[in-house]
């Protein structure tokens, strides 16, 4: 009962924590990009023309952002640069296409956001292809 309620961690539960979570949102991620992926020429007669790029270019980005870079997060490989274009990606989701709904539509995209937010900054973890390169 003591280790539960101790707010010290080891450093291999920080590092298995970092993996699961990395793991959790890259494989929850690929369908919604593999989807967008092979059903590319459906998706982008409608796909939302986002900051006048034309809608197969935004379609593109965002099948890059889902599909690639969750491969990226699993492997745990350049994760925090691999981040980036997902969290920009989700961003666009909530506050473009769900208009700020957090709690309403955009919820899952909301919970996705946090938690690439968190392997941010706090980083892949040594279970991890940038773990195992010393980065």
């Amino acid at each position: 009962m003591k280790k539960l309620l101790s707010t010290q961690y080891k450093d291999w539960a920080f590092n298995l924590s970092m993996f699961i979570l990395r793991l959790g949102l890259g494989v929850l991620m690929i369908p919604h990009g593999y989807d967008k992926l092979v059903h590319f020429a459906n998706y982008k007669k409608d796909f939302m023309n986002f900051l006048g790029l034309g809608s197969t270019v935004s379609l593109a980005l965002i099948v890059f952002s889902e599909f690639f870079c969750s491969i990226f997060l699993i492997m745990g490989l350049f994760t925090r640069i691999t981040v980036m274009p997902m969290i920009i990606g989700l961003c666009v989701v909530i506050f473009k296409a769900h208009n700020g709904e957090i709690f309403g539509d955009g919820e899952h995209g909301s919970l996705f956001l946090i938690g690439l937010l968190v392997v941010l900054l706090c980083g892949p973890g040594k279970a991890s292809v940038d773990g195992i390169m010393g980065k």
